[in-house]
């Protein structure tokens, strides 16, 4: 697959490109990881079966991902994603979530990855958070109820605008609800009524994914409410939340013909303790084999359905999540495609 390199300058998502040397070019050998998985993640990817990282700018993943030598931090954040894209087809770009998109910057993603490559991305918290939580980040908007939750004009110029230089590349637009409390002022049939409002009047074309935070929520009349507007709920493991396996047992949880899955947290655990277990995110530190049974049990159903799926694999769920990709392939060597 062949690859092209941003030629304009690198902005806030990558760091200056002014007077940056470019990655070592001399010969690149393949990691073990690169070797055992490669051509699995592309015969899968073939089947519309997308398997990435929530991110790819890790460190700890030199050496089985990234094996070309980057003279300094800043060369790495400017090259990771052109040697990420080599080997996974996809990536979700979670850093939208927390300010809209940029038309530079996502050009610069599209003319970095291969031809084939797809970029999901989580639609920006100005667009899903009823009130801001009490967090710095949000400075005097803290505790505020938030005037532009759900605003369609403000999604369609702020966020879907700047997507059009990704072309064919943009995948899945996750927008991820945190979890309403009470304060919130939105309980289950206000989100429904509008949510409902909402999707109706977004541009249709797009491949839009909704992924809860409730686990009171995920209803059968909620599902059906996405899959009158071709909309797809999005399989979580997350601390709250039901796993995906439990999840794939709800009638009619596949709502329309792509899905996504999105690894995050084993259920009862926080983000921070997972941050705290698991950092610098080198290795495996705990398997959980009914979360890689979720995954794979997603794949089945949608090769079986004929549906593309998203599998997005966090390193907060097990230590590393190409091992744990790794883990979920193995599984899929006992579900032959052409058996599905």
């Amino acid at each position: 697959m062949a690859k092209r390199r941003a030629d304009s300058h690198t902005l806030s998502l990558f760091g200056s490109r002014e007077n940056a040397a470019t990655a070592n070019e001399a010969p690149v050998h393949l990691s073990e990881y690169a070797e055992k998985n490669r051509e699995r993640i592309r015969r899968w990817a073939s089947k519309g079966i997308y398997f990435g990282g929530s991110s790819w700018k890790y460190p700890g993943w030199r050496g089985q991902i990234y094996n070309k030598k980057y003279s300094s931090k800043k060369e790495f954040n400017l090259n990771a994603l052109a040697e990420y894209s080599e080997l996974f087809p996809t990536v979700c770009a979670d850093f939208a979530l927390y300010d809209f998109p940029d038309l530079e910057n996502m050009k610069i993603i599209h003319d970095q990855t291969t031809d084939d490559f797809k970029v999901s991305l989580k639609v920006t918290d100005r667009i899903t958070v009823k009130r801001y939580p009490n967090i710095p980040r949000f400075g005097a908007k803290a505790g505020t109820v938030n005037s532009d939750f759900l605003n369609v004009e403000m999604f369609q110029e702020h966020f879907l605008k700047p997507l059009e230089a990704l072309k064919k590349k943009r995948g899945a637009i996750i927008f991820e609800f945190s979890t309403f409390y009470p304060n919130s002022e939105v309980n289950y049939e206000r989100f429904v009524e509008l949510l409902d409002d909402f999707l109706t009047r977004l541009p249709k074309g797009y491949e839009y994914a909704i992924e809860l935070r409730n686990s009171d929520f995920l209803t059968e009349e909620y599902l059906k409410m996405l899959q009158s507007h071709d909309v797809a709920h999005v399989l979580n493991n997350w601390t709250r939340m039901p796993p995906i396996i439990e999840q794939l047992q709800i009638a009619g949880v596949l709502t329309t013909k792509f899905s996504v899955s999105r690894v995050l947290l084993k259920p009862g655990r926080t983000y921070e303790e997972a941050v705290q277990l698991f950092q610098p995110y080198t290795e495996i530190k705990e398997v959980n084999t009914e979360l890689r049974m979720g995954v794979a049990e997603a794949v089945s159903r949608c090769i079986a359905d004929g549906r593309t799926l998203y599998a997005y694999i966090n390193n907060r769920a097990e230590g590393n999540s190409p091992k744990t990709i790794e883990g979920i392939l193995d599984i899929l060597e006992k579900y032959p495609v052409e058996k599905l």
